[in-house]
């Protein structure tokens, strides 16, 4: 059952009135439907086209938290084989938001590590809706130490609303944790890069995407803070998102523009939910062309050229 967003709704009547046809002749072989469900799948993708051909900030906010995108779990099993989960801070506890191990992508050994969100209601409690808490960002730290040692490539899939703000969270050192992480992210010389598949919230974000090279796709986002954050302490009022989430430039074609992405992999009409098995092959081919953009270099270079980048965002020249 497809999950309609809000803006949606028109797309919905019309596709819900075509399944309902096909569902009425099924087994039924006088009823001729052809010619109407073929009108009403031309005008569902007239529509689909028309809402998708301009989308605004906050629409574009929806499409990468709906719910049937593809997450980390699923990329991970779609493009990498011997996948070695690899478990827990070696401080406190496993976090099941942040999943990462060993694997071979292209038959080349990596670490690969990303939020991971659930896909039904009992995986994102227990994934807690892919919010990070210390002992996640302490994990990712373990793994981007184990990458540097035997310098294996980083690739990291980044999908969260934030890092999680809760009591007890905090009183296990969550800015610290995320400080930590980010610093490792900076100081690795094995090569790191990151893809923004749906959300990048906040500095649990930027903890696994201070890479060399960051990919987004067509409809993620990637902020410092969510458009209903940010319209809460600016205007008092959570319900002011919209004009959050234009003032905040946080789609991939305002970052793309910044600088702050590198590369923009497009989505399937309708978005990645559309056609979830075509988003995640230009996920992979995306990887293997960052990949290889920085194979030869030397971990010497790795570090000072990802340093640089960052370094010279918000530079004049870069700002104009």
């Amino acid at each position: 059952m497809t999950h309609y967003l809000d803006f949606e709704k028109p797309l919905a009547e019309i596709e819900n009135k075509a399944r309902e046809l096909r569902e009425m002749a099924r087994g039924n072989d006088d009823m001729d439907i052809e010619a109407e469900v073929g009108a009403l799948d031309r005008k569902a993708a007239e529509i689909l086209e028309k809402l998708y051909k301009s989308l605004t900030p906050w629409r574009k906010c929806q499409v990468a938290r709906h719910p049937q995108r593809p997450h980390c779990k699923d990329y991970i099993e779609a493009l990498f084989r011997e996948y070695t989960p690899l478990a827990g801070d070696r401080c406190f506890s496993d976090d099941h938001a942040v999943m990462g191990g060993l694997a071979r992508f292209e038959d080349r050994p990596v670490v690969v590590l990303g939020h991971e969100k659930g896909h039904d209601t009992q995986s994102r409690i227990e994934r807690n809706f892919g919010m990070a808490r210390p002992e996640g960002y302490r994990k990712a730290v373990r793994l981007m130490q184990l990458a540097d040692r035997f310098r294996l490539p980083v690739i990291t899939l980044v999908d969260t609303p934030g890092a999680y703000p809760g009591k007890g969270a905090e009183e296990r050192g969550q800015a610290e944790a995320i400080a930590r992480a980010t610093e490792m992210c900076l100081c690795i010389r094995a090569p790191l890069i990151s893809v923004i598949v749906g959300e990048g919230g906040s500095g649990g974000a930027v903890a696994f995407a201070s890479a060399n090279l960051v990919a987004m796709l067509e409809h993620s986002v990637y902020s410092v803070i969510s458009p209903e954050g940010c319209a809460s302490i600016l205007w008092k009022d959570s319900g002011k998102m919209r004009e959050a989430a234009e003032a905040l430039r946080l789609t991939a074609q305002d970052l793309h523009k910044l600088g702050i992405a590198d590369q923009i992999i497009g989505e399937p009409l309708g978005g990645a939910h559309r056609d979830r098995e075509e988003t995640i092959r230009q996920v992979g081919i995306a990887i293997g062309t960052m990949l290889k953009k920085l194979d030869g270099k030397s971990p010497k270079a790795i570090l000072r050229d990802r340093r640089r980048k960052y370094l010279n965002m918000g530079s004049a020249s870069l700002a104009a």
